[in-house]
């Protein structure tokens, strides 16, 4: 798999695409990422890449020539299966989207920044369009992290246990059951019977029973 990000401020995705499962699946040649400096297709001597908005408003946006420029070139040296634009006026992230992205093999992620991006350059390439939540931050680079990392994990060989991932919160719709791990007892809190029995099928059927009170506790929505 290969994903390029483009962000107006690429420092920010430096620590967190170097370390960690990202960084493993980047050294075992699963994925390739490369981040993209917007600013490089700017315009003039100062490479500007934003502007007033028309209309007016507070907050500058960022221009359609140079991510234009940029995505062109990407796109005339292969075929990208989606052009995402991370904005929070977007459907939220799910993890069936990003079991769906894992299958990929060309991604492009556009960090948005500022007041937005010009609605030219989403006509024009965006293929599809992501939020990590009903909130604003700073910028775009984030949540192009978090959906790497997403995506990233799921690819066969990042983890070193991939039958990890299908337990995880989400992949069957519920959220994750509760875990425990040694000592047996702290503090007079004890470990449940059930996970110290080695009978695999009860525990399960546990962890099942768990997962769905869980689930109707906190997040009822899921079990619509």
């Amino acid at each position: 798999m290969r994903i390029d990000i483009l962000s107006a401020i690429p420092q920010l995705l430096d620590s967190f695409l170097n370390y960690s499962i990202v960084q493993r699946a980047k050294d075992k040649g699963l994925v390739e990422i490369f981040v993209h400096d917007i600013h490089a297709y700017g315009k003039g001597k100062y490479k500007q890449i934003d502007d007033y908005q028309y209309g007016g408003g507070a907050g500058m946006v960022l221009m359609v020539e140079p991510l234009d420029r940029l995505i062109s070139q990407l796109k005339s040296e292969r075929v990208y299966d989606e052009i995402i634009f991370m904005t929070p006026d977007a459907p939220v992230l799910k993890q069936s989207t990003v079991n769906e992205l894992s299958l990929k093999t060309n991604l492009i992620i556009v960090a948005g920044h500022y007041k937005g991006v010009d609605q030219r350059l989403r006509d024009l390439h965006v293929t599809r369009e992501i939020s990590i939540g009903d909130y604003v931050l700073s910028g775009g680079e984030l949540p192009a992290a978090v959906l790497t990392d997403a995506i990233v994990r799921l690819i066969p060989g990042a983890m070193n246990d991939q039958t990890s991932a299908l337990s995880d919160s989400f992949q069957n719709g519920l959220l994750a059951p509760p875990v425990y791990t040694r000592p047996p007892e702290y503090k007079g809190m004890k470990v449940p019977e059930i996970l110290l029995s080695g009978n695999h099928q009860k525990i399960a059927e546990w962890r099942e029973q768990q997962a769905e009170e869980i689930t109707k506790k906190i997040r009822p929505d899921l079990m619509q």
